[in-house]
């Protein structure tokens, strides 16, 4: 394994879900002609997914984390330039607040139409959005041991993404739905840990030499070696409304990235818990979000959130500093005081309903509020 630092590059991709402003519901047959324009527009790097209501955008790999907000906000501009031009808006949400996943198409592709006939009624219910954060690493043993340190950490960045509280006309009482239906597909959750890239490699060519899988972009784990370029690759984020929140997580993944690999150049390394106890906190993640309690696995108790996030931040501030992120990465702050994307949609639900809206109607108020938020704050980044 080298010592040479990684690029450490950063890459961003979102899941976006196109709407109807009128009656605020996902639109389940966009226009091709709007898919057409958005792909033309962004050189490629904006393209439909899984379903023709959903949009993914793909940052280029960015040498900073404010380069690739500011490509990150070039492609909502343009989603949302076009969609509007095409009477929708998208919304960047983890779920809708109460659209019906059964009555959304799959996109025409092969890849897709045999996701959908694998995995059945798990892909009928698959109208989720996530957000995933790539880091250019360029060791493939270095990878394979960030992945199994990075891990711990993956409740942490659940909990400070959530924006699915809600599903199909429902509030959950999960800050992150998305999760519990993501969780029914195979090889999701907790990555396994591995001793070196040869041994992640010997596991993954047991299930494609079989047929189980045709490749290892079939692994959906939290956290993977990207299958396609040398980077370590952070799944487990809920999409991020503001666009701030999104480039904040962005700044710690690459921070925390950046930590662990100088514990290894001090012949130090962050402990391995076992996935059961991971696994608890990830539950509480998607139940209580930023405000609940993290089991502190090395006090062996639990402890507030919002202090597990001051604790990372002074942990992280150097290697930020060094990244040129810093002031994303303090945004924590600010987002732990006014909440996720989940919290800033219940309030708006709740405050309607006290209004005297109807159930319907303050669901579409959330609608407005994501569509709203979604390209809010584009030009730059948030004012002080």
């Amino acid at each position: 394994m080298s010592s040479a630092q990684p690029p450490f590059t950063i890459g961003i991709e979102e899941e976006y879900l196109l709407v109807d402003p009128d009656s605020r519901d996902v639109d389940e047959n966009p226009p091709v002609s709007l898919l057409e324009e958005c792909a033309r527009r962004s050189g490629g790097q904006l393209s439909p997914r899984f379903l023709r209501s959903q949009m993914e955008a793909s940052t280029r790999p960015c040498r900073s984390v404010a380069e690739a907000r500011a490509d990150l906000a070039r492609l909502r501009a343009i989603l949302a330039e076009v969609a509007a031009a095409h009477a929708r808006a998208p919304i960047a949400a983890s779920t809708h607040p109460f659209a019906k996943a059964t009555r959304q198409i799959t996109t025409e592709h092969a890849q897709y139409f045999a996701l959908a006939n694998e995995m059945q009624g798990a892909a009928r219910r698959l109208m989720v959005c996530g957000m995933h954060v790539q880091v250019g690493v360029d060791d493939n043993d270095l990878r394979v041991d960030l992945m199994n340190q990075l891990s711990y950490f993956v409740p942490h960045l659940l909990a400070l993404s959530c924006s699915s509280p809600f599903w199909e006309g429902e509030r959950t009482g999960l800050m992150s739905f998305r999760m519990t239906l993501f969780n029914s597909l195979p090889r999701t959750g907790l990555p396994e840990r591995f001793a070196s890239f040869a041994d992640l490699k010997r596991n993954l060519d047991m299930l494609i030499r079989n047929g189980v899988i045709e490749d290892a972009s079939k692994m959906w784990w939290d956290v993977r070696p990207n299958p396609h370029a040398p980077a370590l690759e952070v799944r487990v984020m809920d999409c991020c409304t503001s666009i701030d929140d999104a480039a904040c997580l962005a700044a710690l993944i690459v921070s925390l990235a950046r930590r662990l690999f100088r514990l290894r150049l001090e012949n130090r390394t962050w402990r391995i818990y076992p996935n059961m106890l991971i696994a608890e906190n990830r539950w509480r993640a998607m139940r209580y979000s930023v405000e609940g309690e993290l089991l502190d696995l090395a006090r062996g108790e639990l402890v507030p959130f919002p202090q597990l996030v001051k604790e990372l931040i002074e942990f992280t501030r150097d290697d930020a500093e060094e990244l040129g992120c810093l002031r994303e990465l303090e945004h924590l702050e600010t987002l732990l005081m006014r909440g996720t994307s989940a919290h800033r949609q219940i309030r708006m639900y709740e405050e309607a309903r006290a209004a005297g809206a109807s159930a319907r109607e303050a669901l579409q108020a959330v609608v407005d509020f994501l569509v709203k938020e979604t390209t809010a704050n584009l030009e730059g980044r948030a004012a002080e």
